[in-house]
């Protein structure tokens, strides 16, 4: 059986998926798969096993030269790739009015989300088949139930399997025992403050560990440098490309993550993590792994689910749910792990 997966981002909602691949290869003997996924976040499906092909999109790129000569071309390209397998099913697992107009272009029956279940339930218009999934629990589980019907077979009550073999990254024994600093997130009300990432970085440091951190632009990188500073135990990584990064985390002892979705992909390699939330909701977004430890804000308004933190009264540090998560909790649970 050969199936188009369409699930183009982010990067946590590509990891998320994962597990669903593992159940239906464990299902579905000799089922196989292609993926659509933006071109950024295309290193991410090779590294699943059922994974035959990688088709990238570039949605993001192309809204912004809708009609440029590089736009038509990349656009003719994709239908061509779209259109050059007959698939046994269309799988929409983004549920999305682009993702569900990509599907309109590939060979298979498409199936996808209903209205009540799709972020965006217009989307479901473009399906020839619909299932409901509960909207209200964890992603994983939310991918893993939309796998299972669309496919045909019964939802495994495992753990999730994400699929993804450490040894790939071709990891060599570590001649120092690190930990790995996620700190770089899209929304503010996700930061944990910069003299609470100071304050871990010298318990860890005292206790023998190089810390490890970087940045995915300018700004995150001038962040990590300013929780570097005056810390010699802490190494100030260059830019890193998602498989540089997977190799560093792979290699490492721990790792501290904030709701980013480095923090997803240190869960889904098994590496023991610890992740914070403050703004978003941990039990439906949390990143899971064998190794992974969910620590949420205990706030009056958390999970606000705001993207800027709009808690007004004073307050040690900001945002403020995040007092309620100080170093000292986050290094006695990472202690444990």
């Amino acid at each position: 059986m050969r199936v188009l997966l369409i699930k183009t981002s982010s990067m946590g909602d590509l990891i998320h998926t994962l597990p669903a691949l593992t159940d239906a290869g464990k299902a579905i003997p000799g089922i196989r798969f292609d993926w659509v996924v933006e071109d950024s976040f295309s290193e991410i499906p090779a590294w699943h096993p059922l994974v035959d092909r990688v088709i990238p999109v570039a949605l993001r790129r192309w809204r912004k030269g809708v009609f440029s000569k590089k736009t038509r071309a990349e656009w003719r390209e994709l239908r061509a790739a779209l259109q050059s397998e007959s698939y046994d099913l269309v799988l929409d697992a983004q549920g999305l009015m682009k993702s569900s107009f990509l599907g309109l272009f590939a060979k298979g029956p498409r199936v996808g989300l209903d209205f009540s279940s799709a972020r965006e339930g217009l989307a479901s218009l473009a399906y020839q088949r619909k299932v409901t999934v509960n909207f209200y629990q964890h992603a994983v589980i939310r991918m893993r139930s939309l796998f299972s019907l669309a496919l045909g077979y019964d939802l495994p009550d495992t753990p999730p399997e994400f699929g993804v073999d450490r040894a790939q990254f071709n990891v060599a024994p570590a001649a120092e025992k690190y930990m790995v600093f996620l700190h770089g997130t899209t929304w503010p009300s996700k930061q944990w403050p910069e003299t609470y990432w100071q304050t871990l970085a010298t318990q860890a440091a005292e206790q023998g560990f190089r810390i490890k951190i970087s940045g995915g632009n300018d700004e995150e990188l001038a962040r990590a440098a300013r929780i570097a500073e005056g810390n010699a135990a802490v190494d100030l990584m260059p830019r890193l490309t998602i498989t540089q990064m997977a190799t560093l985390l792979a290699g490492a002892n721990a790792a501290v993550a904030v709701d980013t979705g480095f923090g997803h992909l240190a869960g889904a390699l098994g590496v023991p993590t610890v992740s914070i939330y403050g703004s978003t909701n941990a039990a439906f977004t949390g990143a899971l792994g064998t190794s992974s430890v969910l620590l949420s804000a205990d706030f009056s308004c958390s999970p606000c689910l705001s993207r800027i933190c709009t808690y007004r009264s004073p307050s040690e540090v900001t945002p403020a749910c995040y007092g309620t998560v100080p170093p000292a909790k986050v290094w006695a649970t990472l202690s444990h792990l």
